[in-house]
């Protein structure tokens, strides 16, 4: 009879995450008005690993977005150009293809607009479009690879194709069959029990209202600090996110909610990165968010269900970069 009722609880548990939640596929979707060919990845590979892009010919997108450590950098926000410190904490590039819209603000509709935005911001790449094209068509293995990955096209070296690439490659950076993927596949094992308990908590407590879909959260945008207002450091006044976007007074300290797909490897936490601990985390987003204070007991539940959100990462070996030649512009330094 106990046997019975614990497995119609278990039954009802993963109903109901089924209905919030929805597991990663294990292969990549289709991107909006990009195909993604084999070619074009492997493009968006080398680029995304290639630092000539940047003015300092210092900074790639893995410097920020770092695919051996959660798809970020270690810092509690990136450092970019000359050594300046970027405002916000670097989003996770794994998964990001789920989301939304890009950024904290949701500034960029896809992933081919976040791929322009770091290259002229003087914080990070400090660099040119003309600048990426020139360094680009100073290396001929690049031509041929361009050409390749856009073969309907006479001069496929172009800003806009630079970033498509760049978002084929990192539309194939997801990340499946995580513990709890496996769950809501139908495996109930897949979970332990503080994981289902740590589950039912996420719902029961209203977590996963901002932290849901495919990617836990990413789906929408919401104030931080809905019930108490953070402290500064965690939210500090001058960074107003949304409302930088819209100019519409109620975005003021809105945020897209973080998705939660591998938060365990991507410390620290917060668009500002200033808490260090995964469940310093979950305490502080239940008490401002939620208005709850949650036991020591609950929070080590929710961690444990959060913990099983890890997946399993592409392969992903380091490419050897098109060489240099003597017409490849020469690394701004200091400038």
């Amino acid at each position: 009879m106990l046997a019975s009722s614990q497995a119609n609880a278990d039954d009802d548990l993963m109903e109901a995450a089924r209905q919030s939640f929805r597991p990663i596929p294990s292969v990549v979707l289709a991107v909006k008005d990009n195909p993604v060919t084999h070619e074009k990845v492997e493009l968006g590979k080398i680029l995304f690993f290639d630092p000539r892009v940047s003015a300092s010919e210092i900074i790639s997108c893995n410097t920020c977005h770092n695919l051996g450590t959660g798809g970020v950098d270690a810092g509690p926000t990136s450092v970019g150009h000359g050594w300046q410190l970027g405002q916000r904490r670097a989003p996770t590039v794994y998964s990001s293809v789920f989301n939304v819209a890009q950024f904290w603000d949701g500034r960029a509709a896809d992933l081919k607009a976040q791929a322009k935005g770091p290259v002229p911001a003087s914080v990070e790449m400090n660099a040119t479009p003309d600048h990426v094209i020139d360094t680009l068509n100073s290396m001929s293995e690049y031509g041929v690879m361009f050409k390749k990955a856009f073969p309907s096209e006479a001069s496929p070296v172009t800003f806009d194709n630079f970033a498509k690439a760049i978002e084929a490659f990192e539309a194939t950076l997801i990340t499946p069959a995580a513990p709890f993927d496996q769950y809501l596949e139908g495996d109930t094992n897949a979970l332990n029990n503080q994981q289902k308990s740590g589950l039912k908590l996420f719902m029961e407590t209203g977590c996963s209202s901002c932290h849901n879909g495919i990617n836990v959260g990413g789906q929408d945008y919401f104030r931080f600090g809905q019930i108490e207002r953070p402290s500064t450091s965690l939210r500090p006044t001058a960074d107003k996110g949304r409302f930088a976007v819209t100019k519409v007074a109620s975005d003021e300290y809105v945020f897209r909610a973080a998705p939660l797909r591998n938060v365990a490897l991507r410390p620290p936490y917060f668009h500002s990165g200033q808490v260090w601990s995964l469940k310093q985390a979950v305490g502080v987003m239940a008490k401002v968010q939620l208005g709850a204070k949650l036991s020591d007991t609950e929070e080590n539940d929710i961690v444990a269900f959060l913990n099983s959100l890890t997946g399993q990462p592409p392969k992903i070996e380091y490419p050897i970069l098109p060489t240099r030649t003597d017409a490849t512009p020469p690394p701004a330094l200091g400038k």
